[in-house]
């Protein structure tokens, strides 16, 4: 039976979390909020897991899983080829809500996905999510939802439509904003926005100036 603790409560918040982590490692899925949308998260490394996490949604291979940190430090494990421009955009909104598509390290034994040789990494602006991905690491993470189905921004509906497939819903109350982060490529020679969400291209190219925006 999955189980469920309210993370504004210290007590809960503080079991709900270990649960969490816990339950990460034996491979099962949670749901966690980020300062987007509910998110429901894997182990990154854990094939099974992030198949798991696809079915649980309904989603095909070729959507595959973005991977949170709770570090930017942690990039130095996950990505190469990181460009100076990646690191000016992370500098400047991480935590928050930029997702960057880069190419991972090729001796990561992980399957997102059909991701091609990358990865879309960010790291959120939420306290329960950081909290969860300092205890436990990167985390495979896709919207708490059923394919097709709005992103959930409250546990509630999370749990209306991923039930029993998941472990342990951590309920942080009503998430601030249900737009999107931003996607930014920086595979290429120049950063390429592929998708505007809650910073818009003009906020990005005050950083990097360079910036493209896919057509």
């Amino acid at each position: 039976m999955a189980r469920r603790y309210d993370c504004t409560d210290s007590t809960d918040r503080k079991t709900g979390l270990r649960e969490a982590a816990s339950a990460v490692r034996r491979g099962e899925l949670v749901v966690l909020p980020t300062d987007t949308v509910y998110g429901i998260g894997a182990d990154a490394f854990s094939p099974d897991a992030v198949g798991d996490l696809l079915e649980a949604k309904g989603r095909g291979r070729n959507m595959p899983s973005p991977v949170l940190v709770g570090s930017p430090n942690t990039l130095h494990g996950l990505v190469t080829d990181f460009p100076e421009s990646a690191w000016e955009l992370v500098d400047a909104f991480w935590p928050g809500a930029l997702t960057l598509v880069a190419r991972h390290q090729p001796s990561l034994t992980w399957d997102l996905g059909d991701s091609r040789g990358t990865v879309a990494v960010r790291m959120p602006l939420h306290p329960v999510a950081i909290e969860l991905l300092k205890e436990f690491g990167p985390m495979a993470v896709s919207s708490a939802n059923l394919s097709g189905h709005p992103a959930p921004q409250d546990c509630d509906a999370a749990q209306e439509m991923l039930g029993e497939s998941v472990a342990v819903y951590l309920d942080g109350g009503p998430t601030p904003d249900s737009v999107p982060s931003s996607i930014v490529d920086v595979t290429g020679k120049n950063p390429v926005l592929l998708r505007a969400g809650a910073l818009s291209a003009e906020e990005l190219r005050k950083v990097v100036p360079d910036m493209e925006v896919a057509s």
